[in-house]
């Protein structure tokens, strides 16, 4: 590529504060950005159409550059004099455009880019075999008061004692506004300036790092977000003809934009260190190349040494979303729907496609998820092909996450809708199956705290937000009533911010002190004992089935044999034979393990 011939490999920069790096990366293709080396800095931007670029600079001082443009449509200078530290916005045919490959964007993302390098972190962190993750699903602006990474970083050791052995963060990539999930992201380079600096990500990594905690990213590669999304306004060759439910996608049959994306991916992975990727709704991808774009970001992934793990979260219940791609793992909801369904009866939406049985429930466990080729009542349409020769640790199970909870109209959590004796039993199903288990944070102490769908539009894309949530619930018959709709929370709302954050102080309190007790001791089991401690090393059929109105699943290896006994309903029965390790309560429901 001309680009690639043309410019000089950026090297030698000034390393972040604060953290130790090694020196900066090369990012010599990627068509947007501007990279700090020891001749200077370079500015790139891909504008085809454009008549004149320039970078016009804010601090230290005010003036503006003009750009070169090479054949490809790729426009460039390096200046000399301009460093690390400096803040720039392109111009383009006069109109002055935030950088969309910017790697920090102090003022958000209409305002000036900061220049930064992108130093490679220094360290021989090797992460847990798949089949090993105990994941923890976390939100930095709620996770803490301060809703940093610096705050984030105090509790590690809180994880590491849990039993945790990788984080999740949600998106982290820049969106408009203070607050929000992250998922509409429109500077996937930039971390989002309220959660702190670049180099306090990579500070939050290693930290998590030193106490054997892996760190996955979640990132969106099929929508870009509705607000500060500026790629349309350098050229119309950047976004995709199809858009996906949530707004513009990518035209992944594009080499700039294709390089943009898979540079990002190397960008999180080497430059913050990252352990792998959970990529959100992968179904919504739409590529049409002769290779996927799922797939060269799996082997983009898995070529890093050490080796990263790629998760997707696909509706499609199609093992090839692995066998084809190269996808390490996906998020298996089916789990999810089924102990919902068979704790509270409820029956709404989708959950209607769930039968409240223990028999269904111990179908979804056997063949990793429920619908292999049925008719889906949602859809009315077939979903779904038998999982038959997946390992079970490729089904990513949880009974929370924040799509589970935060989509709910009040952003209530599992332990808000059921007692805390069946809130265990599901936990300790969860945590017993060599499926790979994702907890959402405070799940582990039953938070009192909802997670409430936030966000920190513009005002007038922040009223059709508003609307169009207390619209879409209006089908449930729990919100048919123009009064109930009313006290769904407001997204626009700070407060629906406010009250998603964790409150830390009540773990040691009555049934959170029960809850956090009962999950550390499941994963203290899951990670030492003889056999359960070795899900990579099953070497016995998992057996599941039930026994009148009992779950009953059993694991064994050489080592030995676990027994896991649930009950939800009935009058008690006496336990088969054995030990037993933990027991959830003493009346119904109740879970008990046992070594048999």
């Amino acid at each position: 590529m001309i680009l690639g011939a043309a410019l000089t490999a950026c090297g030698g920069a000034l390393p972040a504060r604060g953290v130790q790096s090694g020196p900066t990366m090369q990012s010599a293709t990627t068509p947007f950005g501007a990279f700090p080396g020891v001749k200077g800095t370079t500015f790139r931007v891909w504008a085809p159409k454009a008549k004149a670029v320039g970078v016009r600079l804010f601090r230290p001082s005010t003036r503006t550059i003009a750009l070169e443009r090479h054949d490809d449509g790729v426009w460039s200078i390096t200046a000399p004099d301009v460093g690390e530290g400096a803040t720039y916005k392109f111009v383009v045919d006069d109109r002055e455009l935030p950088d969309p490959g910017a790697r920090f964007l102090p003022e958000g993302v209409h305002g000036p880019a900061e220049v930064v390098a992108d130093h490679a972190p220094t360290t021989s962190f090797v992460p847990p075999k798949l089949d090993e993750l105990v994941i923890y699903e976390l939100h930095v602006g709620t996770f803490t008061d301060e809703g940093t990474y610096v705050a984030a970083m105090h509790e590690l050791d809180q994880l590491a004692d849990l039993g945790v052995n990788a984080i999740e963060l949600l998106p982290v990539a820049a969106f408009a506004g203070e607050r929000g999930w992250g998922y509409d992201g429109v500077a996937l380079y930039a971390p989002h300036a309220p959660y702190g600096r670049p180099e306090e990500l990579r500070a939050f990594v290693a930290a998590a790092h030193a106490r054997g905690i892996a760190v996955l990213l979640d990132v969106v590669y099929n929508h870009l977000g509705p607000a500060g999304n500026y790629f349309g306004a350098y050229t119309d060759e950047f976004l995709g003809k199809v858009d996906s439910p949530w707004g513009q996608g990518f035209a992944f049959d594009n080499r700039f934009v294709r390089t943009f994306v898979l540079e990002n991916v190397r960008y999180w992975l080497e430059s913050f260190g990252f352990d792998g990727l959970r990529l959100d709704a992968t179904h919504a991808i739409i590529d049409d190349s002769p290779k996927h774009i799922l797939e060269d970001i799996a082997q983009l992934a898995h070529g890093l040494v050490p080796r990263r793990i790629v998760i997707g979260e696909d509706e499609r219940n199609d093992p090839t979303v692995m066998t084809r791609t190269g996808l390490d793992a996906v998020w298996a909801d089916d789990f999810h729907h089924s102990v919902r369904v068979n704790l509270t009866r409820e029956q709404d939406g989708y959950y209607k496609a769930y039968a409240p049985t223990l028999a269904e429930l111990a179908h979804t466990i056997d063949r990793g998820w429920l619908y292999e080729g049925q008719v889906y009542g949602p859809s009315g349409e077939k979903r779904g092909h038998p999982a038959t020769g997946l390992a079970r640790g490729s089904f990513v199970y949880c009974i929370q996450n924040h799509d589970q909870v935060g989509n709910r109209a009040l952003g209530t959590r599992l332990n808000h809708e059921v007692s805390i004796d069946a809130y265990l039993v599901a936990t300790m199903l969860l945590l017993f199956l060599p499926q790979t288990p994702m907890l959402f944070q405070g799940q582990e102490w039953a938070a009192s705290t909802p997670f409430v769908y936030f966000t920190d539009h513009e005002p007038d894309l922040g009223k059709l937000v508003t609307e169009g949530r207390r619209k879409e619930f209006a089908k449930f018959a729990a919100f048919a009533d123009p009064e109930q709709r009313a006290k769904i929370p407001d997204p626009q709302s700070r407060d629906s911010f406010v009250k998603s954050k964790l409150k830390w102080d009540e773990r040691g309190q009555g049934d959170h002190a029960r809850a956090l007790a009962l999950t550390r001791t499941m994963l203290h089991l899951r990670r030492d004992d003889a056999v359960l401690g070795g899900v990579h090393r099953e070497e016995k059929p998992l057996q599941v089935r039930v026994e009148g109105q009992r779950l009953v699943v059993v694991r064994e290896s050489a080592k030995g044999k676990r027994t896991l006994v649930l009950q939800l309903a009935g009058e008690p029965m006496p336990l088969p034979a054995g030990r037993v390790l933990l027991r959830s309560g003493e009346g119904v429901p109740f879970a008990a393990l046992l070594a048999t």
